[in-house]
């Protein structure tokens, strides 16, 4: 039998890449289900019954502000000016915002393939680390490498299957992930103002969506090869939290202009969405048009990739550089 047929029957006969799999199944189905019945689809009658409201909660309120006026002249009679304050205005009662919700393809589908990506970005993680991780614990790694001691292919043909396999997972439910949410759209809400340009972000969005999930499971595999156990990956990963809690405050201490610019979600959302601007709301830069202007840092999704590249590989190269040269014990 082949190192990678191996390395592919391992991988999912594990019970923990079943039970990942089986809960990120069922996080998504219930996200696909929730949107399907909280959104309706919209037309002349739902219109018709929000400017109803609308003119309602306007007539109410028009005789609220009336009855206020007078209550307030009956106890204020000497003071009438005292009692003068706009009126409603019917602009302040938009029909629009008394819509049902309804779910737009174009507007709400790229959140949806972020929530896609980040769930199976989670997902690659915790199996790349598991994967490798149990090797480690277990003492199956040194057996492997009995019967296959050449180190660097063993270890690269475990981290080309995991990725292989996720690469061919996430596709496969981007795929069904789009169809679903067509449907929704078609169904619950609008797919107005779809174009060809439209589509080819949403798989520009993917595409960055399947680098993040690549890049999870890569450096949840590598953390766990480097500390022989899956805990040294999740260890890191609450560490990674905890320091970046640490530095954002330090940041807004030291009076750091953009503090939130350490965090690493929002690198994440920048990589997803292509940009993140982030504000200095201490600082003023006044024009007459607009008023006072805070100082603005924009997190590009160029930016964040090169970070992200720069990292995968300093991981993957430390944890292949230990495969090498660390004694197998």
């Amino acid at each position: 039998m082949s190192l990678a047929r191996a390395e592919t029957r391992r991988l999912f006969r594990r019970r923990f890449t079943s039970v990942i799999l089986i809960s990120v199944l069922l996080i998504l189905a219930a996200t696909a289900v929730g949107s399907f019945f909280s959104t309706e689809k919209v037309g002349e009658t739902q219109i018709a019954a929000a400017k109803a409201e609308a003119q309602q909660n306007y007539q109410e309120a028009v005789k609220t502000v009336a009855a206020d006026k007078q209550r307030c002249l009956t106890e204020n009679p000497t003071n009438p000016a005292a009692c003068e304050w706009p009126d409603p205005s019917p602009s302040d009662y938009d029909y629009t915002w008394y819509m049902p919700e309804t779910f737009n393809l174009r507007s709400e589908y790229p959140t949806m393939i972020t929530l896609l990506a980040v769930v199976l970005a989670g997902a690659a993680f915790l199996i790349g680390a598991s994967f490798v991780g149990s090797e480690w614990n277990s003492g199956g790694m040194m057996n492997l490498l009995l019967w296959r001691p050449r180190r660097l292919q063993v270890l690269g043909t475990k981290l080309t299957v995991l990725l292989g396999w996720f690469t061919g997972l996430t596709l496969l439910l981007g795929a069904l992930w789009t169809g679903i949410f067509t449907f929704i759209a078609t169904s619950r809400g609008t797919t107005e103002k779809m174009t060809g340009g439209v589509w080819q972000s949403f798989g520009l969005t993917g595409l960055r969506g399947l680098a993040l999930v690549v890049v999870a499971g890569a450096v949840g595999f590598a953390m766990a090869s480097l500390g022989r156990h899956t805990g040294m990956a999740l260890g890191a990963l609450v560490g990674l939290g905890a320091l970046q809690i640490g530095v954002y405050i330090m940041a807004q201490l030291a009076g750091a202009k953009y503090p939130e610019a350490w965090l690493a979600p929002m690198w994440a959302y920048a990589w997803m969405f292509k940009e993140y601007e982030v504000f200095d709301y201490n600082s003023c830069n006044f024009s007459g048009d607009s008023g006072c202007e805070p100082d603005k840092f924009v997190l590009t999704w160029q930016m964040t990739g090169v970070s992200l590249a720069v990292i995968t590989v300093l991981i993957v190269g430390a944890s292949l550089w230990a495969m090498r040269r660390r004694d197998i014990t």
